[in-house]
């Protein structure tokens, strides 16, 4: 079988796993890279390829042939902006031509959310890679919502009062599919991804209230607070941190910002928490 020339990282998690399903039912050839290949989507003409953010070796014979990359950040981890360049690296140098990326909305070297300093840095080094580069900047996930409520019903954090326009994994998913149809109507641009409203952590409580029938609250933790109720979690210094500072980045109102890019790109608005709640597709 040929290898594809379009091809999908992290097909084994959540958005690359929706574009790669997205893509391959649509009738568009892919090859789809994995670390654990025998956990990738089993897909009809959608070959499958190791390729770990660690291994670089492996990661430029992964790509070779490979014109268009999709590259889904990788998981949260310590190592994680060295991996991200030494994937662009591997591309680079494999013949990769264009590369969509999964970028966080305030991404930068100064961004109050400490892993979006990776993605600034990601960001950067693609861009002088000398391969073409479309940046899709995720705001945090409408999806993960509900996971920060406590076993007491109570979302903890330090927030203040700053509002958050998260988005849908389904809405990045369709975005990147969307661009991976035709890269190349979208070489050199950087959309913002967002859902359809700004929303208090003080909302999001209310909405899940409504939606789930569980009450929940929200309670402002100060910074001091915050670093002390998480660290019973054992978790290193760096997860800590990138804990607080999602709170932090809210509060700061650097993520309140709601952009048409999602409807701009699907001909689709953006799925709000209420409708991820139930379920909506």
């Amino acid at each position: 079988m040929s290898m594809p020339s379009l091809a999908i990282t992290g097909v084994t998690g959540h958005v690359g796993g929706l574009v790669a399903r997205q893509l391959a039912a649509a009738g568009v050839p892919l090859r789809l890279l994995a670390r654990s290949p025998e956990r990738a989507p089993d897909l009809p003409g959608c070959p499958v390829a190791e390729l770990s953010y660690g291994d670089t070796d492996q990661a430029q014979q992964a790509l070779a042939g490979v014109e268009v990359l999709l590259m889904v950040s990788a998981a949260e981890n310590a190592n994680r902006r060295t991996q991200h360049l030494g994937l662009i690296d591997a591309a680079a140098a494999a013949g990769v031509q264009h590369v969509v990326y999964t970028s966080f909305v305030a991404a930068g070297p100064e961004s109050t959310f400490t892993l979006g300093r990776d993605h600034g840095a990601t960001e950067q080094h693609l861009e002088t890679s000398g391969m073409d580069a479309t940046i899709l900047r995720d705001s945090f996930y409408l999806d993960f919502l509900p996971d920060t409520v406590g076993e007491d019903g109570v979302i903890r954090g330090p927030a203040g009062h700053g509002r958050l326009a998260a988005v849908a994994r389904a809405d990045v998913a369709r975005c990147a599919a969307a661009v991976l149809r035709d890269p190349a109507r979208h070489r050199g641009r950087h959309y913002d991804l967002t859902g359809p409203e700004a929303l208090s952590l003080a909302d999001v409580a209310r909405v899940l209230t409504e939606v789930t029938g569980r009450p929940t609250t929200y309670h402002d933790e100060t910074v001091p607070e915050a670093y002390a109720s998480r660290a019973s979690y054992g978790a290193p210094d760096w997860q800590l941190d990138a804990w607080v500072s999602t709170y932090t980045a809210i509060a700061e109102g650097s993520l309140a910002a709601v952009s048409d890019d999602v409807r701009r790109l699907t001909g689709r608005s953006p799925l709000s928490l209420r409708e991820v709640l139930v379920g909506r597709p």
